[in-house]
């Protein structure tokens, strides 16, 4: 098993821009797609791939060693499936086939796609997520497993916050407090926000670290958008001992085009031809 990237914070911001370009450009070519909650993870899963805290090789995604990841909140799969491109899982060419009849690169995780040519696996891509509470279940699983194999592996775990409201999610949480799951870290997206408007609205979830704390967590606060912040928190939960790990990352849905951010509307939407032209030069493509 290869050592990870490692890569400077600064280089990690340049990774998370290219990864932003690629989710507005598949999402465009799409024509379909979550481009809010795609935008505000690019600097989260850039640290995760390309920093210190996340064991994997592109070069052998099915190698025993190798850590997990698992995307909960599977609709904002543009971003993962634009982190492993970019990593070079597989060509960034195919980003473009997203949502297409027969591609590997389903509107949400497909762990094996029975297509027109038979079973295809997507290198990287650990489960099949995307029916909200599902995801975070997955990884629990997961992450008991290696215990009790005696396997060294972590796994990490995206969901979003208004993940949260689902039963299923604090059910998988006493779950994983209760059988120690030290190899177990949960991200949330704390963007605040779901696809009919603000999650205090919809039902509150505050005070969630509090929640988290009451369920035996270790909690860390994070800016969602600060790859030190973030690969610091990485590093933290990977050297506690017998309590799983959140990182509350709070993060702006949306991140990296203006227009786009802070605007649950764009929650489950595709950008427009002239709203992706225009994103794409904010962003620095000319």
């Amino acid at each position: 098993m290869t050592q990870p990237a490692g890569l400077s914070t600064t280089e990690i911001t340049e990774k998370a821009r290219k990864i932003r370009i690629s989710i507005i450009k598949m999402l465009l070519a799409a024509g379909s797609g979550h481009v809010g909650g795609s935008l505000g993870v690019a600097d989260i899963l850039a640290t995760l791939y390309f920093g210190q805290h996340f064991q994997h090789d592109p070069a052998k995604p099915h190698a025993a060693g190798r850590d997990r990841f698992i995307l909960s909140n599977g609709h904002i799969c543009p971003a993962l499936y634009a982190t492993l491109a970019e990593a070079g899982y597989f060509p960034k060419a195919e980003l473009l086939t997203l949502r297409k009849l027969h591609s590997r690169l389903q509107g949400h995780p497909v762990h094996r796609y029975s297509g027109h040519h038979g079973q295809h696996d997507l290198p990287g891509l650990e489960a099949t997520t995307g029916s909200l509470g599902q995801g975070i279940e997955v990884a629990a699983g997961m992450a008991l497993g290696f215990k009790l194999s005696g396997r060294g592996s972590r796994v990490i775990c995206m969901t979003g916050d208004g993940e949260h409201q689902e039963g299923s999610v604090w059910e998988v949480l006493m779950f994983a407090a209760h059988k120690k799951l030290d190899n177990l870290t949960v991200i949330v997206d704390r963007n605040t926000l779901q696809i009919d408007g603000s999650t205090e609205q919809v039902m509150h979830l505050e005070p969630l670290s509090e929640k988290y704390q009451a369920f035996g967590w270790q909690v860390i606060d994070v800016d969602g958008h600060n790859p030190a912040q973030i690969d610091a928190a990485l590093g933290e939960a990977a050297s506690t001992h017998l309590k799983p790990t959140v990182l509350i990352a709070h993060t702006t849905m949306g991140k990296g085009v203006p227009m786009f951010e802070n605007d649950f509307h764009y929650h489950g939407v595709a950008p427009k031809p002239a709203e992706a032209a225009q994103a794409l030069t904010i962003l620095g493509v000319f």
